[in-house]
Protein backbone atom coordinates (compact mmCIF):
# COMPACT_ATOMS: atom_id res chain seq x y z
CA UNK A 1 0.00 0.00 0.00
CA UNK A 2 1.19 3.68 -0.35
CA UNK A 3 1.00 6.15 1.92
CA UNK A 4 -1.70 8.45 1.45
CA UNK A 5 -0.61 11.99 0.71
CA UNK A 6 -1.56 14.79 3.11
CA UNK A 7 -2.72 18.40 2.73
CA UNK A 8 0.26 20.45 2.58
CA UNK A 9 2.02 18.23 -0.14
CA UNK A 10 1.70 20.70 -3.36
CA UNK A 11 0.88 18.14 -5.17
CA UNK A 12 -2.52 18.29 -3.64
CA UNK A 13 -3.27 21.83 -4.44
CA UNK A 14 -2.05 21.70 -8.33
CA UNK A 15 -4.34 21.05 -11.52
CA UNK A 16 -3.40 17.61 -12.35
CA UNK A 17 -2.42 16.60 -16.34
CA UNK A 18 -4.20 14.45 -18.31
CA UNK A 19 -3.78 11.17 -19.79
CA UNK A 20 -2.79 10.73 -23.54
CA UNK A 21 -5.94 8.80 -24.76
CA UNK A 22 -2.87 6.73 -26.53
CA UNK A 23 -1.14 6.74 -22.90
CA UNK A 24 -4.32 4.97 -21.32
CA UNK A 25 -3.69 1.13 -21.56
CA UNK A 26 0.10 2.02 -21.05
CA UNK A 27 2.02 -0.23 -18.19
CA UNK A 28 2.71 3.79 -16.74
CA UNK A 29 -1.39 3.98 -16.35
CA UNK A 30 -1.67 0.22 -15.60
CA UNK A 31 0.32 0.52 -12.17
CA UNK A 32 -1.08 3.90 -11.29
CA UNK A 33 -4.56 2.21 -11.53
CA UNK A 34 -3.37 -1.29 -9.96
CA UNK A 35 -1.44 1.00 -6.88
CA UNK A 36 -4.58 2.71 -6.59
CA UNK A 37 -6.18 -0.06 -6.08
CA UNK A 38 -4.65 -1.48 -3.45
CA UNK A 39 -4.39 1.46 -1.65
CA UNK A 40 -7.96 1.76 -1.91
CA UNK A 41 -8.65 -2.08 -0.49
CA UNK A 42 -6.40 -1.29 1.92
CA UNK A 43 -7.88 1.48 4.05
CA UNK A 44 -10.83 1.13 6.04
CA UNK A 45 -12.54 4.27 5.71
CA UNK A 46 -12.50 5.03 2.00
CA UNK A 47 -14.81 4.92 -0.99
CA UNK A 48 -12.52 6.54 -3.98
CA UNK A 49 -9.57 7.50 -4.64
CA UNK A 50 -7.54 10.53 -6.81
CA UNK A 51 -3.98 9.71 -8.18
CA UNK A 52 -2.86 12.97 -6.54
CA UNK A 53 -3.85 11.16 -3.17
CA UNK A 54 -0.55 8.92 -3.81
CA UNK A 55 1.94 11.38 -5.42
CA UNK A 56 0.73 11.11 -9.28
CA UNK A 57 -0.17 14.37 -10.69
CA UNK A 58 -2.52 12.81 -13.18
CA UNK A 59 -6.24 13.34 -14.12
CA UNK A 60 -7.63 9.97 -12.62
CA UNK A 61 -9.65 8.61 -10.19
CA UNK A 62 -11.25 5.54 -8.90
CA UNK A 63 -14.41 4.81 -6.46
CA UNK A 64 -16.04 1.80 -5.14
CA UNK A 65 -18.84 0.83 -7.22
CA UNK A 66 -21.31 -0.41 -4.77
CA UNK A 67 -20.96 3.62 -3.67
CA UNK A 68 -22.14 4.82 -7.27
CA UNK A 69 -25.78 2.49 -7.12
CA UNK A 70 -28.62 4.70 -5.95
CA UNK A 71 -28.65 2.91 -2.23
CA UNK A 72 -24.69 2.67 -1.54
CA UNK A 73 -24.32 -0.19 1.40
CA UNK A 74 -22.04 0.36 4.72
CA UNK A 75 -18.38 0.59 3.78
CA UNK A 76 -17.81 -2.80 6.39
CA UNK A 77 -20.15 -4.82 4.07
CA UNK A 78 -18.18 -3.61 0.68
CA UNK A 79 -15.00 -4.22 2.73
CA UNK A 80 -16.71 -7.88 4.65
CA UNK A 81 -14.00 -10.14 5.39
CA UNK A 82 -14.31 -13.68 4.56
CA UNK A 83 -12.04 -16.17 5.40
CA UNK A 84 -10.15 -13.57 7.74
CA UNK A 85 -9.41 -12.12 3.79
CA UNK A 86 -10.99 -8.89 2.35
CA UNK A 87 -13.18 -9.52 0.35
CA UNK A 88 -12.76 -8.16 -3.61
CA UNK A 89 -14.69 -5.03 -3.88
CA UNK A 90 -15.68 -4.30 -7.82
CA UNK A 91 -14.00 -0.50 -8.30
CA UNK A 92 -14.46 1.66 -11.52
CA UNK A 93 -11.37 3.67 -12.94
CA UNK A 94 -11.93 7.18 -14.53
CA UNK A 95 -9.80 8.86 -16.43
CA UNK A 96 -9.64 12.26 -17.79
CA UNK A 97 -13.02 13.19 -16.38
CA UNK A 98 -14.95 16.04 -16.44
CA UNK A 99 -18.03 16.90 -14.81
CA UNK A 100 -20.07 18.35 -17.74
CA UNK A 101 -23.70 18.96 -16.49
CA UNK A 102 -24.38 19.63 -12.93
CA UNK A 103 -27.88 20.66 -11.61
CA UNK A 104 -28.57 23.76 -9.86
CA UNK A 105 -29.53 22.23 -6.56
CA UNK A 106 -27.35 22.05 -4.33
CA UNK A 107 -27.69 20.39 -1.17
CA UNK A 108 -24.98 20.98 1.99
CA UNK A 109 -23.40 17.34 2.42
CA UNK A 110 -21.02 15.98 5.35
CA UNK A 111 -17.49 15.41 3.85
CA UNK A 112 -13.96 13.88 5.24
CA UNK A 113 -11.23 13.28 3.15
CA UNK A 114 -8.36 10.35 3.32
CA UNK A 115 -5.89 13.58 2.29
CA UNK A 116 -7.26 15.91 5.34
CA UNK A 117 -7.16 13.02 8.28
CA UNK A 118 -10.03 13.78 11.31
CA UNK A 119 -11.48 16.83 9.42
CA UNK A 120 -14.80 16.58 8.37
CA UNK A 121 -16.93 19.29 7.51
CA UNK A 122 -20.00 20.58 5.09
CA UNK A 123 -19.91 21.90 1.75
CA UNK A 124 -22.53 22.53 -0.67
CA UNK A 125 -22.40 20.14 -3.44
CA UNK A 126 -24.98 19.82 -6.82
CA UNK A 127 -27.52 17.09 -6.13
CA UNK A 128 -26.91 15.76 -9.66
CA UNK A 129 -23.80 15.42 -12.12
CA UNK A 130 -22.97 14.31 -15.09
CA UNK A 131 -19.37 12.74 -15.61
CA UNK A 132 -17.91 11.82 -18.94
CA UNK A 133 -14.33 10.55 -18.99
CA UNK A 134 -12.38 7.15 -20.23
CA UNK A 135 -12.25 3.58 -18.54
CA UNK A 136 -8.87 1.54 -17.97
CA UNK A 137 -9.40 0.35 -21.33
CA UNK A 138 -9.92 3.60 -23.03
CA UNK A 139 -13.38 3.60 -23.55
CA UNK A 140 -14.97 6.41 -23.54
CA UNK A 141 -18.20 6.68 -20.96
CA UNK A 142 -20.69 9.28 -19.73
CA UNK A 143 -22.40 8.20 -16.05
CA UNK A 144 -25.39 10.63 -14.37
CA UNK A 145 -25.15 10.26 -10.83
CA UNK A 146 -27.16 11.57 -8.05
CA UNK A 147 -26.53 11.42 -4.30
CA UNK A 148 -23.65 10.05 -2.97
CA UNK A 149 -21.99 9.43 -6.49
CA UNK A 150 -22.54 12.76 -7.78
CA UNK A 151 -20.96 13.52 -4.57
CA UNK A 152 -18.19 11.08 -4.72
CA UNK A 153 -17.63 12.67 -8.63
CA UNK A 154 -17.64 16.27 -7.69
CA UNK A 155 -15.11 15.03 -4.53
CA UNK A 156 -12.83 12.94 -6.86
CA UNK A 157 -13.04 15.74 -9.91
CA UNK A 158 -11.92 18.94 -7.27
CA UNK A 159 -8.87 16.46 -6.27
CA UNK A 160 -7.63 16.24 -10.24
CA UNK A 161 -8.29 20.27 -10.06
CA UNK A 162 -6.00 20.62 -7.34
CA UNK A 163 -9.03 21.92 -4.85
CA UNK A 164 -9.28 20.31 -1.66
CA UNK A 165 -12.56 20.21 0.30
CA UNK A 166 -11.68 21.99 3.19
CA UNK A 167 -10.97 24.91 0.56
CA UNK A 168 -14.93 25.50 0.87
CA UNK A 169 -16.12 23.66 3.72
CA UNK A 170 -17.84 25.09 6.81
CA UNK A 171 -18.46 24.06 10.01
CA UNK A 172 -14.72 22.25 9.67
CA UNK A 173 -14.41 20.10 12.84
CA UNK A 174 -11.61 17.69 13.90
CA UNK A 175 -12.38 14.07 15.31
CA UNK A 176 -9.42 11.87 16.86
Amino acid sequence: MIKIVQKGNKVLHQKAEEVPIDEIKSVKIKNLVAKMKETLMAINDGVAIAAPQIGSSLKVFIALDDFLKQSPPSISSVRGEKNGKKSAAKISVFINPKITKRSAKKTLVHEGCLSVTGIFGHIKRSDKVTLEAHDENGKKITRGASGLAAQIFQHEVDHLEGKLFTDNAINLEEIK
